[in-house]
């Protein structure tokens, strides 16, 4: 009887788990301090996935501009700029694009995964995933 109901249970999770996206607004959450860095919105386009920036909550970094960005994105306003570019759902992850990090003005491959309806892992990596780091967004409402 504990088995059906262990089994019963695990299969309504993963099916409460497929109906939710990652589409929508974030607030990201810098890995090292912990500290709430900005809104992210995330949102499809022509079938890829894509993030922009769309708040920034750090007190004197509203104004900020993109200036380690190379290429078109540099000196652009970090607010508004479009950080995840061109993700692919392949699965239960979105991956094969790439994220931005503003601080630093570098382009990682990337991927993210619902880890739970409100909360998003986010990893930034180079070459293979074990080096990168990773972030934990929390949606908003």
């Amino acid at each position: 009887m504990k088995v059906k109901i262990a089994l019963l249970s695990a299969l309504f999770i993963s099916l409460s788990m497929m109906g939710q996206s990652v589409l929508g607004k974030w607030k990201t959450v810098d890995d090292v301090s912990g500290e709430a860095k900005s809104i992210l919105e995330i949102y499809e386009e022509d079938g890829k996935v894509y993030g922009k920036v769309v708040e920034i909550l750090k007190e004197g970094r509203q104004d900020a501009v993109c200036d380690a960005c190379k290429g078109e994105d540099k000196g652009k306003p970090i607010m508004g700029l479009t950080i995840i570019r061109g993700l692919e759902k392949d699965g239960d992850e979105y991956s094969g694009g790439r994220i931005l990090d503003p601080e630093n003005g570098k382009l990682y491959k990337c991927y993210i995964t619902l880890e739970e309806k409100d909360k998003l892992k986010v990893r930034g990596y180079v070459g293979f995933s074990l080096l990168g780091r990773t972030q934990y967004w929390y949606r908003v409402e």
